[in-house]
């Protein structure tokens, strides 16, 4: 189910909601209603209200199972169009790889074709052609898939097969055009938000120092005490893991600074 069709009917059953509880509330205070009370209409509306009252739970019922089939219907539907672009990423980064390569052979382009009818047919799982009728085939939703294939297809070893890297850069170029505008609108239908903490300039680095808190420290203190009871089983293990989490922490990188906080563990397994 599309967003804009659940919007739409859940639209409708706010409306059924509204009448129903105008209707609702007109009868009960018909008898005070001038031009209303005493007449058959008063009756009417009357008991319309008591057969409301005695359906509520069962109305009730019947419109929550409603809303959460609807909303079932729409969690499978993103599911399935979640799929489908973990697919077509795929299929762009098998198609990018193809026009990568000097001398394909007639396997890997059969490969790649293969892999990219898959993802073309299995849209129709997700969505219908765009003007599909029970005579008319209709237009395919997403036609930038379609525009892949053809340039993979110029690509053909068995009809091209000393296509030049210009060549495989047009057709490169081409596969990443379409792919980029099959993406500004194929996930529209996902109701994504913007992340409420991005990272937005170029070049960004950790914030946060390196080291910890005191009692995390301690609490390492004490795992390491517990194991040391008990003998090692190989030493040798022992040492050399030691060595490297000394070399590590003593080694400055752009992420990490150089930590004198956490000590490494001494080769007979002494040590924080």
């Amino acid at each position: 189910m599309t967003r804009s069709n659940l919007k739409s009917t859940l639209r409708r059953i706010y409306v059924l909601l509204v009448v129903v509880l105008g209707i609702s509330f007109l009868a009960k205070i018909a008898d005070h209603v001038p031009g209303l009370a005493g007449t058959g209409l008063e009756k009417i509306l009357k008991d319309s209200y008591e057969y409301l009252r005695d359906m509520s739970l069962l109305i009730a019922t019947g419109g929550v199972a409603y809303i959460t089939n609807l909303f079932q219907k729409r969690h499978g539907f993103v599911e399935a169009l979640k799929e489908e672009w973990r697919d077509i990423i795929a299929t762009k980064s098998a198609l990018f790889a193809y026009t990568q390569l000097e001398q394909p052979t007639p396997e890997q382009y059969i490969a790649t074709f293969c892999k990219l009818s898959e993802t073309i047919d299995n849209m129709r799982s997700v969505y219908r052609n765009v003007g599909e009728t029970d005579d008319l085939v209709g237009l395919y939703p997403y036609a930038p898939l379609h525009d892949m294939r053809r340039a993979l297809q110029s690509l053909d070893p068995r009809k091209a097969p000393s296509a030049d890297a210009e060549t495989r850069n047009v057709v490169r170029d081409a596969i990443l055009q379409s792919f980029y505008a099959l993406r500004e609108t194929f996930l529209e239908e996902l109701d994504l938000e913007q992340p409420d903490h991005p990272l937005l300039i170029s070049g960004g680095r950790r914030a946060k120092k390196s080291g910890s808190t005191g009692g995390a420290r301690r609490a390492q203190d004490r795992q390491r005490a517990r194991q040391d009871r008990a003998a090692s089983p190989d030493p040798r293990i022992d040492e050399m893991l030691a060595q490297l989490y000394a070399k590590e922490n003593a080694t400055a990188k752009p992420w990490r600074q150089a930590s004198g906080q956490a000590a490494a563990p001494a080769p007979n397994g002494r040590g924080a």
